[in-house]
């Protein structure tokens, strides 16, 4: 790829999705910019990707053919006002923002409605080439630029094209669940611990079992539905431990973790406006 990247935040998914640039080569480190009001997060960019470090967001844009917005929901918006005036002045990369909550429209309003802007939504798996990112697309962007999208998104994981109102759900599943799945692996040690085991020895099983029935999941392509039945044996432990579940009101528990996260990703768009 010959496209020249800039990150404008370079913070754990910023360096996050450049090693993976690299690491697959689609791009090579002369291709690489960061910009970050922190220096200490620009010196890791910079160690970690041997990208250039420049010295502000409009050496950033001059640079880059693609341009990640790469900094906090809350502080959009001062980058953003940045970008206007640049956009004014004939900069028209593509831009990439993996800020949460925030709305194409609250972007375009300040950029123009022009602009070829992607919203997504990535999650920390990402860090070790597993993500999971949906994105979204303004009327600007062309298929070319989607293509371009796609291709650098499944160099950490896999990418998922969904309509704008269908983000904040996925922010809600795919975005927080991580940390949904870390809370359970971390309850099923303390229940090993509590029936014995050590805890290294408790954590080591729970995380493969997770990370093994999320291959079966995805190799078999059955129904987790059917495949909880499959391990299910008639007065056996598993069914036991099934009903202990349901009693707990664990599978409500997720579906109201999801719900909670999707309608505050919905709130933070709104608190942009």
């Amino acid at each position: 790829m010959d496209k020249r990247i800039g990150f404008i935040g370079t913070g754990h998914m910023a360096r996050a999705l450049a090693r993976g640039f690299l690491k697959t080569q689609t791009v090579g480190k002369e291709q690489l910019y960061g910009y970050d009001i922190n220096t200490e997060a620009v010196q890791k960019f910079v160690d970690q990707t041997d990208g250039t470090k420049v010295d502000s967001t409009k050496d950033l844009v001059a640079s880059s053919d693609v341009v990640f917005l790469a900094v906090k929901p809350q502080q959009m918006g001062e980058v953003l006002r940045g970008i206007g005036a640049l956009r004014a002045n004939g900069f028209n990369p593509l831009w990439i923002s993996i800020a949460a909550g925030l709305p194409i429209r609250t972007y375009l309003k300040e950029m123009g409605n022009t602009a070829r802007l992607v919203r997504v939504m990535p999650n920390t798996p990402c860090l070790v080439g597993e993500g999971v990112s949906g994105f979204a697309v303004s009327e600007g962007v062309k298929p070319d630029d989607v293509q371009l999208v796609v291709d650098l998104l499944t160099t950490v994981g896999i990418s998922i094209h969904v309509p704008e109102r269908q983000l904040d759900a996925v922010a809600g599943l795919s975005g927080s669940g991580p940390a949904y799945v870390y809370m359970m692996i971390e309850a099923m040690a303390d229940g090993g611990v509590k029936m014995g085991l050590s805890r290294e020895l408790a954590i080591q099983l729970a995380t493969h079992t997770v990370r093994g029935s999320a291959h079966v999941v995805l190799h078999t392509g059955e129904h987790p539905g059917v495949l909880k039945d499959k391990v299910s044996s008639p007065r056996g432990t598993t069914i036991s431990a099934i009903h202990a579940l349901e009693q707990a009101g664990f599978r409500a528990a997720l579906i109201g973790a999801v719900e909670a996260a999707t309608l505050r990703s919905r709130e933070m768009g709104n608190e942009s406006q």
